[in-house]
């Protein structure tokens, strides 16, 4: 049997999940990588010179279940502090390892490295030049560029090497070197060659304590640039753990959805060693989060057998592009993908009962309101409304009932296989098929290859269900079926949160890979709960924007001001703005370079001192804060994005 091409090689199997073996690296007392557990994790948001406070969140974080605890250590004075933060740490009987957060100061990452177990730089920031200046660097200039951050870097290391402190090379999406931008642009392999150079100083000097992370606000850059990185490991003989995260991802239900979104992702592939969630929250409201990804993946190699893909992959894993579909009735081809939703006809006896769902009814005017959130098509079975639905939500019906219909116009049908195979009627705009992996066979996949008003509903019940899912879709793919996907997937017995989690992993982790023209979630929970966590899934994978996106970073003692009271002003004031996003950032480090792709960014630039920027251009410095909000809408309004709400 032919093997997948190394090329495209980035984890053990597409089918069966196992994980990733790394090497392991010890932090402290603690194990990350090889036969280790997935360890969680969160940062403090004091300021690093407030002992008590430092201490104090630490402990509730510890106690949460957080197995490192981070600080930000921006310059010495912090760094040198972290030695009393540790001392009361141990003295009140905690031995979690510490980390310690370094950006811009070598001075202050040695210091650190003395006292913690473990330090994190950032490439793009760490003894680097980001100036956002575009010029070309010829390879003599640019080897130049290495030799300096050479000598910069190899202290550090040598220091940690001797120390026995361990090293997390965390490369971000927005704060990309000079070097690496002008000749790799602001790409997933930009920021995999940006981790590398350091990794490489790192080898020559023996040292390999080492923990790599590639993380973005952006789900689908997250991902390619993780898998580019093992992929580029594997090549070259490495095995360093990963630390999986997703940057800013924001808070309540749109950050768990985003960190389920990209972490889930990769850890359904067997990637990830150690995890973050980072939520615009107290941390130690992180974990809980963290824990429930992570609990996924207990006992998930007893799956059921899946066959392996042995051929090359139909796609390419490391740059998103959406699978190749006809249209059928605006699903599929260019379209975006759609939602559906299962509805108990019993409990929908008036047209108000939509309005959890974005349908709202004035009788007085008998009209239909649609709001930004309104669901495609609604799922009934065998059970019809006694009213008319607006134009743009239709019905789906098991097959039985669809065929007695006398009027058809605003309804399609939901065959099981064999009553695809032997219907007397079909629709002639969409007939939705409902199928496993098991009942794709050569008949079914004839008939549905020459019939250009079929959907493909993929189910399945496997514990590593998007393996199965992966594995069917490229069955069509790789039988150059172009037939329109919706995935779908069932939960019983599951609370809000966890089904915002599960559902975000299963479906966004085929989306991320442009697989799907729709979704499906069938689950007992309310239905405005289903209908938010499904439209939330396509946001966050890029691949339907229908609200506004907020990039606000988590926190820390770097933060200007309060982040959680002015995210949730911010919204407040602009959450009617579909499709922009806005950077909400505590501080110059997650400054323009941590807003990667945002339109705005509110910046914090000191004390209660704000600068505003339009993408990574800066707007206006020295802002007072109570002030800053107002100037940022009159800013909208000037660029015409701006719409009343």
């Amino acid at each position: 049997m032919e093997v997948i091409t190394t090329s495209k090689i980035y984890n053990n199997s597409l089918t069966k999940y196992s994980r990733f073996k790394t090497r392991e690296v010890m932090v402290g007392n603690i194990g990350i990588g090889g036969n280790n557990p997935i360890r969680v994790q969160s940062m403090t948001t004091t300021d690093t010179m407030d002992t008590k406070g430092t201490v104090e969140q630490s402990i509730r974080m510890i106690e949460a279940g957080s197995e490192l605890v981070r600080i930000t250590a921006p310059a010495v004075k912090e760094a040198k502090n972290l030695e009393n933060i540790k001392n009361e740490l141990r003295a009140r009987g905690y031995d979690t390892p510490l980390v310690a957060d370094i950006h811009f100061k070598p001075d202050a990452a040695e210091l650190a490295a003395r006292i913690v177990e473990k330090v994190r730089v950032n490439p793009g920031n760490y003894a680097d030049k980001k100036k956002f200046k575009v010029f070309s660097f010829t390879d003599e200039l640019y080897n130049e560029e290495l030799e300096r951050i050479y000598e910069q870097f190899s202290p550090l290391v040598k220091i940690c090497k001797e120390y026995g402190t361990a090293m997390r090379i965390g490369t971000n999406h927005g704060s990309l070197s000079d070097r690496i931008m002008n000749r790799y642009g602001d790409t997933p392999i930009g920021m995999v060659e940006s981790a590398l150079e350091f990794v490489r100083i790192c080898r020559e000097l023996n040292y390999h304590e080492i923990i790599l992370s590639m993380k973005s606000s952006n789900t689908q850059v997250m991902v390619e640039a993780y898998r580019l990185l093992v992929n580029r490991m594997i090549e070259e003989g490495m095995n360093y753990p990963l630390h999986l995260g997703v940057t800013e991802a924001g808070d309540g239900e749109d950050g768990r959805i985003k960190s389920s979104v990209g972490i889930g992702t990769l850890l359904e592939d067997g990637l990830g060693d150690t995890i973050r969630v980072s939520l615009t929250e107290d941390p130690e409201f992180e974990i809980p989060v963290c824990k429930r990804i992570v609990e996924r993946y207990n006992n998930r190699d007893d799956h059921k057998p899946i066959v392996e893909v042995y051929t090359e992959i139909p796609y390419d894993p490391f740059s998103y592009q959406r699978r190749k579909t006809y249209e059928t009735d605006k699903i599929g081809n260019h379209h975006v993908p759609v939602v559906i939703l299962s509805l108990d006809a019993k409990k929908l006896s008036e047209p108000s009962s939509l309005e959890k769902i974005s349908y709202s009814y004035s009788k007085e005017l008998d009209k239909w309101n649609i709001g930004d959130l309104a669901p495609d098509f609604i799922y009934l079975g065998a059970n019809d409304l006694p009213y008319a639905l607006p134009g743009t939500l239709k019905k789906i019906f098991d097959y039985s009932l669809w065929k007695t219909l006398e009027d058809k116009s605003d309804s399609f049908p939901l065959f099981t296989p064999a009553e695809y195979l032997t219907a007397e009627r079909r629709s002639y705009r969409i007939n939705f098929v409902s199928v496993t992996i098991n009942e794709l066979t050569p008949e079914l996949l004839k008939a549905v290859k020459n019939d250009k008003f079929c959907v493909l509903v993929i189910n399945t019940s496997n514990q590593h269900g998007m393996g199965e899912e992966r594995r069917a879709i490229i069955e069509l793919m790789q039988q150059g079926i172009e037939t329109p996907v919706i995935i779908s997937r069932s939960y019983a017995d599951i609370d809000d949160e966890d089904l915002t989690i599960s559902s975000a992993t299963d479906l966004g982790a085929l989306l991320i890979d442009g697989i799907g023209d729709g979704i499906w979630i069938k689950a007992e929970n309310n239905i405005d709960v289903v209908n938010r966590v499904s439209f939330g899934i396509l946001q966050a994978t890029r691949t339907r924007i229908s609200k506004t996106e907020y990039i606000s970073c988590p926190s820390c003692g770097r933060t200007q001001f309060d982040l959680q009271v002015t995210t949730a002003m911010i919204k407040k004031r602009t959450d009617h703005l579909k499709g922009v996003k806005i950077a909400i950032m505590g501080c110059i480090v997650n400054g323009p370079g941590e807003m990667a792709d945002a339109d705005y960014g509110f910046v914090g630039s000191g004390p209660n001192w704000i600068t505003l920027y339009r993408g990574k251009e800066v707007i206006e410095r020295g802002i007072p804060y109570p002030e800053a909000l107002d100037k940022l809408i009159g800013i909208m309004k000037e660029d015409g994005i701006w719409v009343e709400n």
